[in-house]
């Protein structure tokens, strides 16, 4: 006779979990259950083309740990996909390898700039959820 597990997943609503963040109300840590949290000190820079985006890179200790551990969920172009938070803003997000710099990019859009009130080469402390 065979047997059959089935695993079920639960899928939780992050759009509403980051559009209620932006309401002031607190975040539910029990929603990224299950996901390797990660804390570090990094400096945001702009990338050199025109109008370029605004990143942090991960330090090398981290990247090559969740190369090692985690490279299986990399989709297109090392994109790996994750939270992030800076102070009290935490948002969907991904992380893309970058093979010159040899470590993850996180990206780091204008409203989150904004609200936390970033400048390039400020030291930001970080998390991840991966």
């Amino acid at each position: 006779m065979i047997k059959f597990i089935v695993l079920t997943f639960k899928f939780y609503p992050f759009k509403k979990l980051i559009a209620s963040l932006n309401c002031g109300n607190k975040l539910d840590y029990s929603l990224l259950k299950g996901k390797i949290k990660y804390d570090y000190d990094a400096k945001m820079w702009q990338h050199a083309s025109p109008g370029g985006w605004y990143f942090v890179s991960l330090p090398k200790k981290l990247s090559i740990e969740i190369r090692e551990h985690l490279k299986w969920q990399e989709e297109g172009w090392g994109r790996m996909k994750a939270f992030a938070k800076i102070g009290e803003i935490i948002w969907e997000t991904s992380i893309w390898f970058d093979t010159k710099k040899d470590t993850y990019i996180l990206p780091i859009k204008a409203e989150i700039r904004k609200k936390s009130k970033l400048k390039i080469d400020q030291i930001i402390q970080m998390s991840i959820w991966i």
